[in-house]
Formats: structure tokens, C-alpha cells, sequence
């Protein structure tokens, strides 16, 4: 296969020409080959490297005409072209904004040739092709190049025959993937969505046995699919036998799922996975004289205690309070972060007001600690956080009252007239945990949304 375009970037270029060739191992036993109209100017410069003009498109069929040929004529087979990712990446693109998923097997001859045929200074196709005295009738052309490649592959199989390396051309085959369990369809893989959510793995049993997120769902699985980097990850792999998802479009109903689910199902290899963990929490409370105190400690030393929001590490905890410290004039003394009897160092310097030895009134002290701690969630707010859904019309809600964590749902944008009592009936009721409320806290912190309502 070979493709000419309009230019090098699939997002924002097109496909001029396509030619397909059917080659058996061989010859060639049948051929698809179009010229394509873009729908958008074609450069000069390109007109003048491979001769298509934009005349020569004007009344050429557009994409969408011969999308429906271009998947019969391929359906079952593998993709071989020199650079095949250049070429898949556009021809997925332009099903893509037909709303179809484009998946095919591919093969790069010009990975191989590197493999098989070492010692080239030269590895594109018209140099390469030189080199080999195969000659392209029509070079930068759909079908001159798409032949050319052909007969190089034709090379390339005999060279691995005399070699011994046939298994280097199933090994080079991208996206083949083995040692999967014989019950997993092969449509199961190929239904995965690109898009964001919650993954199942299940056994021959039907149990779930692993739970993921993802803002990309295929590429998630596929790289679980792939994974023989370690025996518990080989085993897993041989041990899915069904995949299901869940749409989520956010990437936080995606991560509050994921945990509740977790909890549901206990899944073998979640368990023993290495998972981000917030080790660190930032905590507030009032000591006896009326100041609030912030301490950065350990979730694992309060698990009855909701931090104002968490860490992976102290390192990290240290930056963002020593930041809040210095941007609302906090005491580094009443922050944890300055142990002493009598005043802490920003006093001396004039960079604390003396809440640290009682020159500044507790409640005049507190509204700035409030401030500082608004940039995070605040557990006494009430929150409705609004994000993207599953879809243009629909938006995400996640309800918080009273800082207690309600649940979720998913509301049509298209119905204007909708109250807050709408939103508020939208939403399913999950439970509330130390783990979910850690979750929506960074999540907030590190993240932004469409909308967040108080009320």
C-alpha cells in the first residue's frame, strides 16, 4: 500500500491518492488504486514532488466514497508499506473523521530491510529501491511506490527464507499480539474504544480479574495485551479471556469508579499492583489558643482524619505548603515547618504577622489559613463539579454535600431549562470513603474542569 497526501501531519492534512496491491507471497492477484479529492487546496511544492495537481483531484471521489472499498479490500489482511506508520496514521485519520475505527494489522518494510538488509546508507524507498535494481515506474505516486514495495517485500521474504529469519517477519507484524487466552475474541480487542473510562478483565469464569482507568481505553488494554515484562504480568495477560468498559468521558468519574469497583470486586491483579499511592496528607486543626494549624503527616497515621488534600511524597507535600506559606503570610511555626519555643524565622524577618507568639488574633490569622486552603476543595463546601460527558450533549456531575461524597451522573445539556433539582436528580448514589475523598481533593488540586457550583 502507498498513499500521497497534501502533507506531512495527518491531523491536519489529507490523502490525495491510495493504491492497494493484493499480493499473495508471489504475485500480484488484485489492485485497488484512486486518485482522492482532499477537499482542501493541494501546496505547490507537494504538486511538484509527486505531480498531483489540483485539477487532476477536482473531480476525483472524495474520502467518504470509497472509505466502504478501501475496508472490503483490506478486511483480513496485513498492511505492508515502507514507513507504514506514515500511511496507517493517515488512512485511520480519515475514517476517524467518518466516525469509524480503521484497524489493520501492518508491516513495515522499512523496518525489515534495516533488519534483513543491513549495510545501505541509505534506507527510503527510492534510495533502497536503487541499491536493489528495482525499478519504481512512477516515483512519489500511489501506485509506482505501492509496486515498488511489492517487489521489496518480495526480497525481503526470499532473504529471510535463505536466512533463517521467518520469524522476524511474524515478530515485525505490528499489533499481533500472543500467548492470549483462546477465548478472547479477537472483535472483543477490536470493539475498544479510544476514548475515556473504566476497563474490565475477565476469566473463563467470568470473574473480574483486573480494573483499570484510562483516558485512552484501547491503548491501555492493548499495552496490558503486550506486556511480558514480568511472570504476574504474562499471567494476567494469558488469564483475560473477555473484556468489557464503561464510557465515562471524564477522566474523574473515571478514577471514582475504578476505586469503587475495586472495593466491589477485590480483583486478583489489582491487588498486588503498584499503584499511585497518596502516602502524604495535609491536615488542619485548632489548637488551644484558637489558631489553625496545618501539618503535613502521613495518611496512614489518620485514617480517621480527611486531609485537606494529599500527597505522593513529603517532598512534594513540603513545596506546595511552603508555597501557601510564603503567598498568605502564613507562620511557619503554626505550618509545622519551623519547630521553636518562641518565634518562627519569617517573624524575625517580617514575613509573619506573630501568630506565632500571640501578637496576631487567632481569627484574623484563620481567614488567611482559609484562603490558603481554598485553592483546594474545602470539606465544609457544598459542590456540584460539572465536566465533560460521553458525549457533545451531555456533561458530567459529581455531587459533594457537606464535604461527604454522593455520587455521580450524567446530564443532557440539549434541555436548557434545567434546574439545579434536575442536576441534582441526575446523580447515582456511591459510598463515601477516606480513598474517594483523597481522589477528588488532588484531582481538583492538579486538574481543571468545566464548572464548579456552590451551593
Amino acid at each position: 500500500m502507498d498513499i500521497e497526501t497534501t502533507g506531512g501531519s495527518p491531523k491536519t492534512e489529507k490523502i490525495t491518492e491510495i493504491a492497494i496491491y493484493h499480493f499473495n507471497g508471489n504475485e500480484v492477484t488484485d489492485e485497488f488504486i484512486s486518485l482522492v479529492n482532499p477537499e482542501k487546496n493541494i501546496p505547490y511544492y507537494i504538486t511538484a514532488l509527486t505531480g498531483i495537481s489540483n485539477e487532476m483531484v477536482e473531480n476525483a471521489p472524495k474520502f467518504y466514497e470509497i472509505a466502504r472499498d478501501i475496508v472490503n479490500f483490506t478486511e483480513g489482511r496485513i498492511l505492508v508499506a515502507h514507513n507504514a506508520s506514515f500511511d496507517y496514521k493517515f488512512i485511520r485519520s480519515e475514517f476517524k473523521s467518518l466516525g469509524y475505527e480503521f484497524r489493520r494489522e501492518n508491516m513495515c518494510t522499512l523496518r525489515l530491510s534495516r533488519k534483513l538488509l543491513p549495510g545501505h546508507r541509505s534506507y527510503s524507498l527510492g534510495n533502497l529501491c536503487r541499491d536493489l535494481n528495482i525499478v519504481i515506474k512512477g516515483r512519489h505516486r500511489a501506485a509506482g511506490d505501492a509496486l515498488a514495495t511489492v517487489k521489496l517485500l518480495d526480497l525481503l521474504l526470499n532473504r529471510s527464507r535463505e536466512t533463517g529469519q521467518q520469524d522476524m517477519l511474524q515478530a515485525s507484524i505490528s499489533s499481533t499480539l500472543k500467548n492470549l487466552h483462546p477465548d478472547l475474541d479477537k472483535d472483543n480487542i477490536d470493539s475498544l474504544p479510544e476514548a475515556t473510562g473504566v476497563y474490565y478483565f475477565l476469566n473463563d469464569q467470568q470473574q473480574v480479574i483486573y480494573i483499570g482507568k484510562s483516558n485512552n481505553i484501547r491503548k491501555r488494554v492493548m499495552s496490558h495485551l503486550s506486556n511480558n515484562s514480568s511472570r504476574r504480568a504474562i499471567e494476567m495477560k494469558e488469564n483475560i479471556a473477555g473484556i468489557n468498559f464503561e464510557l465515562t468521558g471524564s477522566e474523574l468519574i473515571a478514577l471514582l469508579i475504578e476505586s469503587s469497583e475495586i472495593k466491589k470486586h477485590a480483583p486478583r491483579y489489582n491487588r498486588a499492583q503498584k499503584r499511585k499511592t497518596m502516602h502524604y496528607g495535609l491536615y488542619s486543626q485548632k489548637d488551644e489558643q484558637g489558631y489553625y494549624r496545618l501539618e503535613i503527616d502521613r495518611t496512614v497515621n489518620r485514617i480517621n482524619q480527611v486531609p485537606e488534600t494529599c500527597f505522593q511524597n513529603k517532598a512534594e507535600a513540603k513545596s506546595i505548603l511552603t508555597k501557601l506559606i510564603e503567598r498568605h503570610w502564613l507562620c511557619q511555626k503554626l505550618c509545622g515547618m519551623y519547630d521553636t519555643d518562641g518565634s518562627c524565622f519569617h517573624y524575625e524577618i517580617r514575613q509573619c504577622n506573630g501568630a506565632c507568639i500571640g501578637k496576631e488574633a487567632p481569627d484574623i490569622y484563620n481567614q488567611r489559613v482559609m484562603r490558603a486552603l481554598s485553592a483546594f476543595y474545602h470539606k465544609h463546601k457544598n459542590l456540584l463539579i460539572i465536566d465533560r460527558g460521553r458525549e457533545e450533549s451531555e456533561r458530567s456531575v459529581v455531587q459533594l454535600e457537606n464535604g461527604k461524597y454522593i455520587g455521580f451522573g450524567f446530564l443532557n445539556t440539549e434541555e436548557s431549562y434545567l434546574q439545579l433539582e434536575d442536576i441534582v436528580n441526575c446523580i447515582r448514589i456511591y459510598e463515601d470513603n477516606r480513598d474517594i475523598q483523597q481522589i477528588i481533593k488532588t484531582y481538583l488540586n492538579k486538574h481543571d474542569v468545566e464548572k464548579i457550583v456552590r451551593y
